[in-house]
């Protein structure tokens, strides 16, 4: 075993959570090949000829730089950078920007998630504003971890609230599990909806009110 690959057994963290430092790209690959050869044992267990199966050969190459590229990348990079605007008019009322397209993968059966996200803001009339795009690279940063729903609309909050530092927040997911429908009761229609509230909106009941009437009209309007 090399010593990367030691290194990187080494920072283990929980599967939604951020390693304790970004991968180089020494890294990175040396992660890619390890979960590689897993991968292709994985499938000769399923007695899946990998190496002589046109469909099948350089597919555990392939799974694993998807994982570590894509499905698991809001692990291994650092958060987005987050810019933001002066509030000139100390602007009070409420932002909300969406449907963000959401992306996971679920943490329990390895299913994706698909989904639509909603933030809502009221800025601090003294702070600043953030940029709109931003928001969508919250979203897609903690999605692309494995995931449970009730944690990653708690995370995108938590990060949102502690680094921009507005009057309120509040974060809506409503998302279609794979692992309900396409496997198990393979359900009809497998969506769940989650929120989390900081602030104004944990104080305010038409705070919260009026934010999910937004969020049914930008539904419809899609």
């Amino acid at each position: 075993m090399s010593i990367t690959v030691r290194r990187l057994q080494s920072r283990a963290a929980l599967s939604n959570e951020s390693l304790d430092a970004v991968l180089s790209p020494i890294e990175r690959e040396a992660m890619i090949s390890a979960a590689s050869e897993k991968l292709e044992e994985f499938l000769e267990i399923l007695r899946i000829d990998h190496q002589n199966d046109p469909n099948t050969r350089g597919t555990p190459g392939r799974v694993a730089r998807m994982f570590v590229d894509e499905l698991v990348r809001g692990r291994t990079v650092a958060p987005p950078s987050l810019t933001d605007f002066e509030n000139r008019h100390a602007y009070e009322g409420m932002i909300i920007t969406g449907p963000i397209d959401v992306r996971s993968t679920c943490a329990h059966h390895l299913m994706p998630i698909r989904g639509e996200a909603y933030v809502a803001v009221l800025p601090s009339p003294n702070g600043k504003v953030l940029g709109l795009s931003k928001y969508d690279r919250v979203v897609d940063h903690f999605a692309a971890r494995l995931q449970t729903q009730e944690e990653l609309v708690q995370q995108i909050g938590n990060h949102l609230w502690e680094n921009t530092a507005p009057t309120g927040l509040a974060v809506r997911i409503s998302a279609v599990h794979m692992c309900r429908t396409h496997r198990g009761v393979r359900a009809a229609n497998g969506r769940m909806v989650t929120s989390a509230y900081f602030g104004a909106f944990l104080e305010d009941a038409s705070l919260k009110n009026e934010f999910l009437r937004e969020c049914a009209s930008l539904e419809v309007s899609r």
